[in-house]
């Protein structure tokens, strides 16, 4: 089972509420990613990269993959 959850943080602890349909299992693996961002802040990202050179080449590359297929017919 898969569970995902946002949790607050007291003291550097956080609890975790297992449903009652959670498998009893011994072993869990818990990923801490502390970089929930606001629709507000994935869009500054977002314009940011408008004049990032890395993903303007990365952007390019792909379109130049796909370039010959875009005109074949289905």
């Amino acid at each position: 089972m898969l569970l995902r959850q946002i949790c607050d943080v007291k003291n550097n602890e956080i609890t975790i509420h297992l449903p009652d349909s959670f498998p009893h299992g011994k072993r869990v693996l818990v990923i801490v990613d502390d970089t929930i961002l606001s629709k507000e802040d994935k869009l500054a990202l977002l314009k940011q990269a408008v004049s990032d050179p890395l993903f303007q080449a990365d952007v390019k590359e792909i379109g130049d993959d796909f370039m010959n297929i875009d005109h074949e017919a289905v």
